[in-house]
């Protein structure tokens, strides 16, 4: 009876989940949630968010607000001294009209000591010009970051393009492969023939892989300069991928650079400081005094006060080190701020030359080959599909229009940089 029982709660329990199990395939699916689309930043959108976010350049703006503090420092006065004094205690003295106090001396001292010569104001200045180089220095630090942002910017825009490039090669190559195909079924070329173009097909596949790799590697890249966590897939980027043949001539960004490179200025102002730093140099050897003012009492005198001056008598100590060091130190700034505006010019010469090199291959790029392999690749497939011209031919030529297309590409790409570079030697951006 109990194994009847058993068997019929096992055939109920199964039943139930098949008729769960078939209410569950009857339920129509739930639509699956389209993919977020990626977040597209433009360069201006990019140049902010390193600035907010890049840990380099926080770090530089808390050095300059260290500085800030040094100043605070500097510009204080020197502390006052407060001495009290209780002479004539006498210990064993415990008769009947004398107590141990009874002779006790008391007294009090304030003594200051007064900085001659500017001291105080020398030491604010030379902290201040501190912190103007700082700030200079942080400036030239957010220069050299800028061109790394926009030297990825630039790769990225370059990888997107060859990618696109890229996908329009084996899309074309796909329609060759069609009607190729469609013609070896009506018996217009051979088998051989045919394998050659599937074969060659390889190549532009490779293509497309590198340049989704490289693409992916780019953003990754400029994340990381933006210390941000947006996923690869989400981020993305837009800008203008052509050049400008029209810039100016190289003095006239020689003389931007000069007037603007944030490097260069830290270096005057490192001139100036060393100036600064030797004529505190010179005042730290002027004697500084000690006025002090006591007062006290001294039976049978009830109260008295007193005033005293000390001179430090500087016989051998005279800071003759400081002086010689801060006196070397103008000099040694002089020197590296003549080399500061060498490299400036080297710098701006080097971008310069560059960009006119790429402007000098990218014009016949655009106004001539570009069409030409177009118009090579169009006319040698029309003959290969009628006869007129060998498989070789064909392949050979759309191997070239390939090689231009990427070309091109690359040249825009380094253009692009040379430009970026151009902006970073003059120290602002002059070119887009």
């Amino acid at each position: 009876m109990a194994r009847k029982f058993s068997l019929g709660c096992s055939v109920l329990m199964m039943l139930g989940l098949a008729t769960f199990a078939y209410a569950q395939l009857a339920q129509p699916a739930a639509p699956a949630q389209p993919p977020i689309p990626p977040q597209v930043w433009t360069w201006e959108q990019v140049k902010g968010r390193l600035e907010l976010n890049n840990p380099t350049l926080l770090a530089g703006k808390l050095n300059i607000s260290e500085f800030q503090a040094d100043e605070i420092t500097a510009h204080l006065r020197p502390n006052p001294t407060l001495g009290l004094l209780s002479d004539q205690i006498d210990p064993f003295n415990w008769g009947p009209d004398h107590g141990p106090f009874a002779y006790l001396l008391p007294s009090a001292t304030v003594s200051y000591l007064h900085e001659r010569a500017h001291k105080r104001e020398l030491r604010t200045e030379s902290a201040r010009k501190g912190t103007a180089i700082a700030v200079s220095q942080q400036d030239d630090l957010e220069r050299g970051l800028l061109y790394s942002l926009r030297s990825a910017f630039v790769q990225t825009l370059q990888a997107k393009e060859v990618l696109q490039v890229s996908y329009q090669n084996l899309e074309y190559y796909d329609r060759v492969l069609k009607i190729s195909r469609d013609r070896l079924q009506a018996g217009d070329i051979a088998q051989i023939d045919l394998d050659r173009l599937e074969l060659q097909r390889v190549q532009y596949e490779s293509d497309v892989q590198t340049a989704i790799v490289n693409l992916r590697t780019q953003k990754i890249q400029m994340l990381t300069l933006l210390n941000d966590r947006t996923p690869v897939g989400q981020f993305d980027i837009a800008g203008p991928f052509d050049f400008n043949d029209q810039i100016d001539d190289l003095e006239t960004y020689r003389r931007i650079a000069l007037d603007n490179r944030p490097d260069l200025k830290a270096a005057v102002e490192a001139v100036d400081k060393a100036q600064t730093d030797y004529k505190l140099a010179v005042a730290n050897g002027s004697t500084d005094p000690t006025i002090s003012f006591d007062v006290g009492r001294n039976p049978p005198i009830d109260f008295y006060f007193g005033v005293g001056v000390d001179f430090p008598l500087r016989i051998f100590d005279r800071n003759q080190g400081n002086k010689l060091h801060t006196k070397l130190d103008i000099t040694r700034q002089e020197k590296l701020k003549d080399a500061a505006e060498a490299q400036v010019f080297s710098d701006v010469d080097s971008a310069y030359a560059t960009l006119a090199s790429n402007l000098t291959l990218l014009k016949p790029y655009k106004e001539k080959y570009l069409a030409q392999a177009v118009r090579v690749r169009d006319t040698l497939l029309f003959s290969y599909q009628h006869g007129g011209a060998s498989l070789l031919d064909f392949l050979s030529a759309e191997s070239d229009y390939r090689s231009v297309q990427l070309n091109y590409v690359n040249l825009l790409g380094s253009y692009l940089t040379a430009a970026a570079q151009l902006n970073q030697a003059v120290g602002r951006e002059v070119l887009q």
